[in-house]
C-alpha cells in the first residue's frame, strides 16, 4: 500500500506538455525504431498526458500524432491514427481511476493500453497483407510498462511544488 501523501500538482504548462511530444517523436525517429524491445515513445507519452492532462492532450492530438508516425513509418495511412486514437480514448476513460494507484500498479494498467494499441496496429497490418512479426513484437509493450514509473517522474517533476512551503512564494 502506497502511504505517501497525494500533493496537489501545479498546473501543466502547454509548452512542457508539447516539447515532452515533440521529443518523444524525435525518440521515435531514431533509427533504433526497429529494433525489438524498443517503446514506442509517443504512445508513451500521449498515454501519460492522456491520463494526467485529459482536457489538454486527447484523442485530437493522439490522430495527429499518429499521422505524423504513419508517414514516418511509411506505414498504412490511419495505421497509427487508430492505434493511437484508441489508447487516447481508454487512458481518458481509466484516468481517474488508475491515478490513485501507485506507480506499479500504474503500469499494468499501462501495459494492457500499450498492447492493445499493439494488437490493433498488428491487425490492420496483418488485414493489409503483412505477415506476422513473431511474440517478440510484443516485448515493446513490456519495456514501456517498466519505463512508466520513470517517465511518470520526469513528466510529473515540473509540477511538482516544494515540500517546505516558503512564505515569500505564492505557490
Amino acid at each position: 500500500m502506497n502511504h505517501q501523501p497525494h500533493y496537489i500538482l501545479l498546473p501543466a504548462s502547454p509548452l512542457f506538455i508539447a516539447v515532452s511530444l515533440i521529443a518523444a517523436f524525435l525518440l521515435n525517429l531514431l533509427p533504433w525504431g526497429q529494433w525489438i524491445g524498443i517503446p514506442d515513445f509517443v504512445a508513451l507519452i500521449l498515454v501519460f498526458w492522456s491520463m494526467h492532462q485529459p482536457r489538454k492532450v486527447g484523442i485530437g492530438v493522439a490522430f495527429f500524432m499518429g499521422l505524423l508516425m504513419d508517414v514516418h513509418d511509411a506505414a498504412v495511412l490511419g495505421e497509427n491514427a487508430l492505434a493511437y486514437t484508441l489508447l487516447s480514448y481508454f487512458a481518458i476513460m481509466i484516468h481517474r481511476r488508475v491515478l490513485w494507484f501507485p506507480a506499479g500498479t500504474q503500469a499494468l494498467h499501462v501495459f494492457v493500453l500499450l498492447l492493445g494499441a499493439q494488437i490493433v496496429e498488428l491487425i490492420v497490418r496483418l488485414i493489409v497483407g503483412g505477415r506476422f512479426p513473431g511474440w517478440l513484437y510484443f516485448a515493446e509493450s513490456i519495456v514501456s510498462a517498466l519505463l512508466w514509473p520513470i517517465v511518470a517522474w520526469i513528466l510529473l517533476a515540473p509540477q511538482r511544488r516544494a515540500i517546505n512551503r516558503d512564505d515569500t512564494r505564492p505557490l
